[in-house]
């Protein structure tokens, strides 16, 4: 199993998205890249504990690809926007990348720089080594799942 973590606005959507990809085996939205150890959904959404809200991703890379995956986040979020996707906005709704293992930036890198070609404005998503993730409560894990006519600002009929 391989891991990585993305952001892309309100993690709720981001994870439901990424839980439907075949050969993803778990997902789950937590605090990423921040200042601030464990921090709660309210201290981040206060914008000062540097976090952001992200999905942790594992998946078989024997069914799915980390340039497939990455192609499903960069389909769902506008990457050259600060600071927010779709109606959120706030430094917790910054859009990224955190990567654990070194092989994969290149993956990362060669994906940024094909979608940079669409785009006239640069790209802004950030593209980090994961210092952190921290599991968001567990009323955000599986949120839209549970709360079926929930807020997201993702398609999710986009396959």
């Amino acid at each position: 199993m391989k891991d990585i973590v993305v952001a892309g606005g309100c993690f709720w959507g981001v994870e439901a998205y990424m839980s439907k990809i075949n050969g993803v085996t778990e997902t789950k939205v937590g605090y990423a890249n921040g200042t601030k150890v464990n921090p709660s959904y309210n201290e981040v959404c206060l914008g000062n504990t540097g976090h952001t809200e992200a999905c942790s991703i594992s998946y078989d890379e024997s069914i799915v690809s980390l340039e497939k995956i990455l192609a499903k986040f960069w389909g769902i979020i506008d990457p050259t926007v600060s600071n927010r996707q779709g109606p959120d906005v706030g430094s917790q709704y910054r859009s990224g990348i955190y990567y654990s293992d070194n092989i994969d930036l290149d993956i990362i890198l060669k994906t940024k720089d094909e979608v940079q070609r669409r785009y006239d404005k640069p790209i802004v998503t950030e593209v980090q080594v994961l210092t952190c993730f921290y599991d968001a409560e567990e009323y955000h894990q599986k949120y839209l799942q549970k709360n079926p006519g929930g807020y997201c600002h993702i398609n999710l009929d986009d396959d």
